[in-house]
């Protein structure tokens, strides 16, 4: 079970949190995972366990080194980056890609801080302490927000839910891999490491 983390707080009034003042949270806590819901709830993700460190590394590196292969396609982002969501929620995906007309349209300054962009594409890796429901919301959210295609991985029964705009959820029982579709051409993720 998680430790009890201390929060850092720029003033003591924050019932409801405004994105200026997540903004100041976040560069306070650099250490922490904060996220914020667009009604203002603000959500602190504990470090991950060593299981989900393993399995979001393996993710991740599958998905840079495409990436790297396919640079003109797109632009990739780790754990670490929040996304301004066009619903005022600010979000941070396991894994998340990006169009590349979409990323070199955004000024220097808005590459810097938190990406005022829904990604095109979104990975959610359940830990055993997630609630598969409020991933399930989560995911939903991306969607609600412009995502084109989304992953809700599950180790622990070796079981995804795919999500598309305008089509039922998809769940697949213990793939070995996953296709990146027409958003991210020729990507495969290869889960046997996800799944051990």
């Amino acid at each position: 079970m998680p430790s009890t983390l201390t929060l850092e707080l720029p003033s003591t009034d924050l019932l409801h949190v405004t994105p200026e003042q997540f903004e100041e949270l976040a560069a306070a806590n650099r250490d922490l995972r904060l996220e914020r819901t667009a009604q203002g709830k603000l959500i602190v993700n504990p470090p991950t366990g060593g299981e989900s460190g393993r399995r979001n590394v393996s993710l991740t590196g599958q998905l840079d080194r495409w990436d790297e292969a396919n640079e003109d396609l797109g632009v990739a982002f780790d754990s670490s980056t929040g996304f301004i969501l066009p619903n005022g929620a600010i979000r941070s995906p396991d894994a998340s890609w990006l169009q590349r007309e979409r990323w070199d349209a955004l000024t220097p300054e808005q590459r810097r801080g938190f990406v005022p962009l829904c990604p095109d594409f979104v990975v959610e890796l359940r830990s055993a302490t997630d609630s598969v429901a409020k991933l399930q919301e989560k995911m939903q959210e991306y969607l609600n927000n412009g995502a084109r295609l989304g992953w809700l991985i599950e180790p622990q029964n070796q079981r995804v839910e795919i999500y598309r705009p305008g089509q039922k959820i998809q769940v697949i029982e213990h793939p070995i891999e996953l296709s990146g579709e027409d958003v991210l051409p020729g990507f495969i993720l290869n889960l046997r490491r996800i799944w051990r």
